[in-house]
């Protein structure tokens, strides 16, 4: 089945802005080494209104995406890739492996330790850079592989939304949880009654962010809900709401919204003694939970969920694609970067060595994932 013209163009502007994204990462990396770090961390500090610019970025900007990656979904479950019950169903199975192993694998090396209540660092997958990494290969990796990462990383990224609001949350505000629940209901019933124009979405919407970050559950969940209840259609000629608003939001997401949060997240000042704290239990935990952990549940799950029959390969693809997939998953970068924070609050030395071992982990598991889904693509057309 071919990628529908909406996720193309979603690929394709991910593609042109993967270099972009990476430069962002590399700039973001000296300048927090140099003698500009103090005055952008500064910046980051600063508010704007009642909240940090980093805030602004983290849970507002990101709801955009979110936004974003939430229409691509419901397009591909109404009518693309994601319809079936079996190839639905495999980016599920994926993620829970994706989330349960990585834990696993952290718990065993710090259970009973200091660091035990980062568990959730190792479960999360970076949405942002991992497709970026996959659209980089372009016509290489089969289009429905593509979609089984995006729907993988987006469950995956509501799991550890759940796991934070969860586990991670000091107090959930029920007043505003409610509130949220009553906008969700709004906009099912706007949706329900074909409600069109964008505007009667998008202004619910912004108080259901708003509402949501003040209950503490992660505020960029609000944008994947609002996302469901956006209307669309089956019709291959008819532009739905869905598909005018996806169109409008790819070129400032790929091209401003992404790299703006590459800058401001990937700010790690290297230490001395760093490199010595990849080896220790939490180093290890970290490292081999998002590197090996995930490739590993991922793998593992989908091969269960198939035999079972319960799922199938994406279309057009292998095992080793998978395998591939699973590495790329193991870039938990910007949302493990933020269970660390949550995790050793007020523990400055922590979380810095949990960003560096994040940071260490996410470039093995993409550079892995690259080379591998890039051979593969290689031996493909040498058999051709």
């Amino acid at each position: 089945m071919e990628l529908t013209k909406y996720f193309k163009n979603f690929f394709q502007k991910t593609q042109s802005s993967g270099i972009l994204l990476l430069i962002c990462v590399l700039i973001s990396l000296m300048v927090a080494n140099s003698v500009l770090g103090e005055g952008f961390q500064n910046i980051l500090d600063s508010k704007i209104g009642p909240y940090s610019v980093s805030m602004w970025i983290n849970d507002g900007l990101m709801a955009v995406f979110f936004l974003l990656v939430g229409l691509e979904i419901k397009r591909e479950v109404i009518e693309g890739e994601l319809s079936s019950f079996k190839s639905a169903s495999l980016p599920i199975f994926a993620a829970i492996g994706g989330m349960l192993v990585p834990a696993g694998i952290y718990a065993l090396f710090n259970n009973g330790t200091a660091y035990e209540n980062g568990w959730g660092i190792a479960m999360a997958t970076d949405i942002a850079f991992s497709l970026a990494i996959v659209s980089m290969l372009g016509r290489r990796v089969p289009p429905a592989i593509k979609i089984f990462l995006a729907a993988l990383a987006i469950v995956d990224d509501l799991g550890a939304i759940l796991v934070i609001a969860i586990f991670y949350t000091d107090q959930i505000h029920w007043t505003y949880l409610l509130l949220s629940g009553g906008i969700i209901l709004l906009l099912m019933a706007l949706n329900y009654y074909k409600v069109t124009k964008h505007i009667f979405y998008l202004i619910p919407g912004a108080f259901l962010w708003y509402f949501m970050h003040h209950s503490g559950i992660h505020a960029t969940i609000a944008g994947v809900l609002l996302a469901f209840t956006i209307p669309t259609n089956e019709s291959a000629t008819e532009i739905s709401p869905l598909e005018k608003l996806e169109h409008q939001l790819h070129i400032p997401v790929s091209f401003f919204i992404m790299p703006i949060f590459a800058l401001a997240n990937t700010n790690i000042m290297f230490k001395p003694g760093m490199v010595e704290g990849l080896f220790t239990n939490f180093g290890m935990g970290i490292i081999l939970g998002l590197s090996l952990g995930k490739v590993i549940g991922i793998s593992l799950f989908s091969f269960i969920a198939i035999k079972m029959k319960l799922s199938s390969l994406p279309d057009r693809s292998t095992w080793s694609h998978l395998i591939g997939v699973g590495f790329l998953a193991g870039i938990g970068f910007t949302m493990s970067i933020f269970i660390a924070l949550l995790s050793f609050k007020g523990q400055h030395d922590l979380q810095e060595e949990a960003k560096f071992a994040i940071l260490f982990a996410s470039v093995l598991s993409g550079l892995i994932g690259y080379i591998l889904l890039k051979n593969i693509a290689k031996k493909k057309k040498h058999r051709i």
